[in-house]
């Protein structure tokens, strides 16, 4: 079992980690694990359409989207109202976990809860816990935000260990407790991990907070790396199964280093079930899902993110799949 929360208080995880580390998979684990809490969920995505609030699992936790823009800097304002609003269902929920975008800096998120009078009186920060790629980490160590989510972690996730020999592992975690010596890594596949180790260990400490950032509470906000943006791309009709393969293996080949992240649900000519298809940088992996419900639009929504993506390219691209 997790420990009791502060009283009167309602304990919030800070869910971070760069695009493809394996926060939604993680997610879902919290929301599956039998830990006796009911756990209201918030999920940012960067892009303009969400695709991870349709691929967390079927329950009966709160889950609100949040898919304007970032929520470390543009949308914080939506934050406060989402937040408020649930505190109105306070005996709805045990414990809040907000999900941030891969390009999110977490300290704007962390400062929410120490700057603002009503957040503060009614939550209390339980931990910042990161996941990180053990795989691709590595083709983004340059990235502020990337540096930012695992300094200021109080728990890591090294996932994708399978992927990785052990001495990048030791090098990895060396390199990671250079950054950040406080925060307890957590070896990890598949983001499998015992709830107690991150839900209800009151390990976020403010004063760690100021040490590596002194200023993070008077930050206003926060500039992404320009270069970096999302596309979607959504289409009704059926897509051609290997049309679509021989595309992306043509695309990744072509521009896997700039490609990120992918994802999306796709409705395959003849199949009755949703395919989930993910990717990060050059490994893409897709399965059937749930069946299609008979209320539901059968559409093809796919999620781009990247470095210097041609939009009108992989729109083009993407249509030549259709039936």
């Amino acid at each position: 079992m997790v420990n009791t929360p502060m009283l009167n208080t309602v304990p919030v995880t800070v869910l971070t980690g760069y695009l493809g580390a394996g926060k939604t998979t993680l997610l879902n684990r919290i929301l599956t694990y039998e830990h006796g809490k009911k756990v209201a969920v918030i999920v940012n995505e960067f892009g303009e359409v969400g695709i991870d609030n349709q691929l967390v699992i079927d329950a009966d936790e709160e889950i609100f989207e949040m898919n304007n823009g970032c929520i470390c800097c543009t949308v914080r304002g939506d934050l406060i109202r989402i937040i408020g609003n649930l505190m109105r269902r306070r005996d709805k929920f045990d414990h809040l976990v907000i999900e941030t975008t891969g390009l999110a800096d977490p300290a704007p998120v962390i400062q929410t809860f120490f700057v603002d009078d009503e957040m503060q009186e009614q939550l209390n920060l339980d931990a910042v816990v990161t996941v990180v790629d053990a795989k691709h980490i590595h083709d983004h160590w340059d990235a502020d935000e990337a540096q930012e989510q695992i300094a200021f972690a109080d728990v890591i996730l090294l996932n994708k260990t399978d992927l990785v020999s052990e001495a990048e592992l030791e090098d990895l975690e060396a390199r990671i407790r250079s950054m950040n010596i406080m925060a307890k890594v957590y070896r990890t596949q598949n983001a499998a991990i015992e709830m107690q180790q991150i839900l209800g260990v009151n390990a976020f400490d403010l004063n760690r907070a100021l040490e590596v950032d002194p200023k993070f509470l008077e930050e206003d906000a926060h500039e992404h790396d320009e270069t970096v943006g999302s596309i979607a791309l959504v289409e009704a009709g059926a897509i051609d199964g290997e049309k679509l393969n021989a595309w992306l293996s043509e695309l990744l080949q072509t521009q896997g280093p700039n490609i990120f992240r992918m994802k999306g649900i796709l409705n395959l000519d003849g199949e009755e079930e949703r395919f989930v298809f993910q990717g990060v940088h050059m490994l893409f992996d897709g399965s059937p899902d749930r069946p299609w419900k008979p209320e539901e639009e059968r559409k093809n929504e796919l999620v781009f993110i990247g470095r210097d993506l041609d939009a009108m390219q992989l729109a083009e691209a993407f249509r030549s799949c259709l039936v």
